[in-house]
């Protein structure tokens, strides 16, 4: 048996849905395993281009099972948008290839509210939220203030329930932000309209996972975000609020006996930042202009326009290794093809002083990029399918990226569509 994470390594944006799409072919079954709709995973196939936010990756896969885990904020609304707007593409979502987790915990509205309520109250000091309540959810679930997806099937334990998190949640939304109160008549019609229409797809997925693993049948866990936005090891404050980290799968999809043999990290060939926060290799004006339109860097969920930045070795080091990657999957090659000259950040300057280390958060904002740069290869290669067929120029830049975050590099991404891949053999 052989289970993959597929993680990203940076600031998140990297490339995850592509791969997971890709390699879907030689699992069974893909899981999400944390976080919520307040990012994207683009996937593009024979079936179209899907911007994918809370559905796994694997759901444009036929034959494939896809499971929302019990880590995940579960947003039902979001997801019944999703899943409409899926199927009217042809792709067919039904209680055998989707699952959720009757543990995971409901995304309520209020915690929309709450989410957009603090970022105006913060003002220039916000955090770069989505506003899709993913901070307010995850701290309402660890303080044991949520719904759990199970509880549906309990229409009189969910109903008081409910009439008692929005007793306790009106403080907050009168008291402290003079915000509208929730109604018990508003909360009953938001069961219906949602909470029930996702009751079919809730489960024991734990249970399943356990099953399936005991058959022999492959599980890919699926990450949200990247290293950097998570909550433990991140750049804090600006992260989000779930553990984004391999090593938190098999909790987060409900299955932690599970047992996982490769983390295939995924790097993008340039760095790209959505949201606020440190960015040392940030690039700026014209030339930061170009690599965003070359790339198409604006955010799946969003739209907003990322930050780009030259290819970051010292955040990438650390994100490979705080991930436990096995492996990496370096994508958007392609889009340097533009450059004459590539930048890449080697070192960071910190209180006058170069360093390889990724720094305490707190240390990030006074770091300064060292930047070297490699000769360009001012070519089309989003057609190439073999490694030697590359030019010299762009495999030597991969080589190099590959010795400097010391993790081999098996596969590099030439494209968008799921074929535009090219597998390589690293001796």
């Amino acid at each position: 048996m052989s289970n993959c994470a597929v993680v990203g390594i940076n600031w998140g944006d990297e490339g995850k849905g592509r791969m997971v799409d890709l390699l879907s072919q030689e699992y069974d079954i893909v899981v999400r395993f944390q976080g919520g709709g307040n990012a994207g995973h683009t996937v593009i196939n024979d079936k179209g281009k899907f911007a994918l936010h809370l559905l796994p990756s694997g759901i444009v896969r036929d034959g494939v099972v896809n499971i929302l885990g019990n880590g995940v904020a579960l947003d039902p609304e979001s997801l019944l948008k999703e899943m409409g707007e899926v199927s009217e593409r042809g792709v067919a979502i039904t209680p055998d290839n989707l699952k959720i987790s009757d543990r995971a915990s409901l995304l309520l509205p209020w915690h929309r509210d709450l989410d957009e309520l603090e970022e105006m109250r913060l003002a220039d000091k916000k955090f770069g939220s989505t506003k899709q309540g993913i901070a307010p959810f995850y701290s309402d679930k660890f303080q044991k203030k949520t719904i759990l997806a199970g509880e549906l099937f309990y229409p009189e334990h969910l109903k008081e329930h409910l009439r008692d998190l929005a007793e306790w949640k009106n403080l907050t939304l009168t008291k402290v932000y003079n915000s509208k109160a929730y109604t018990e008549d508003m909360l009953d019609k938001w069961v219906t309209d949602f909470g029930e229409k996702i009751r079919p797809f809730v489960c024991d997925t734990g249970t399943y996972l356990k099953d399936a693993s005991a058959a022999g049948r492959k599980i890919m866990f699926e990450a949200q975000l990247g290293s950097l936005r998570d909550i433990d090891y991140g750049i804090h404050p600006f992260t989000t609020s779930s553990n984004t980290m391999a090593a938190y799968a098999p909790i987060g999809s409900g299955f932690p006996g599970a047992k996982i043999d490769t983390v295939l990290g995924i790097v993008k060939a340039y760095s790209t930042c959505v949201g606020e926060g440190p960015f040392v290799s940030e690039m700026f004006g014209p030339e930061a202009d170009k690599l965003r339109e070359e790339g198409n860097e604006y955010g799946a969920k969003t739209g907003r326009p990322r930050r780009v930045g030259a290819l970051d070795i010292v955040a990438t080091r650390y994100g490979v290794e705080v991930q436990a990657a096995t492996e990496i999957a370096l994508t958007k090659l392609d889009v340097l093809s533009y450059m004459d000259k590539i930048p890449i950040c080697t070192k960071y300057k910190v209180d006058g002083k170069e360093t390889t280390r990724f720094p305490f958060p707190a240390a990030l904002n006074d770091s300064e990029p060292v930047i070297e740069y490699m000769k360009g290869w001012k070519c089309d290669i989003s057609k190439i399918k073999k490694w030697e067929d590359l030019p010299a120029a762009a495999r030597d830049y991969v080589e190099f990226i590959e010795k400097a975050i010391e993790c081999p590099i098996t596969y590099v991404s030439v494209g968008a569509e799921r074929d535009s891949i090219i597998y390589r053999k690293v001796k």
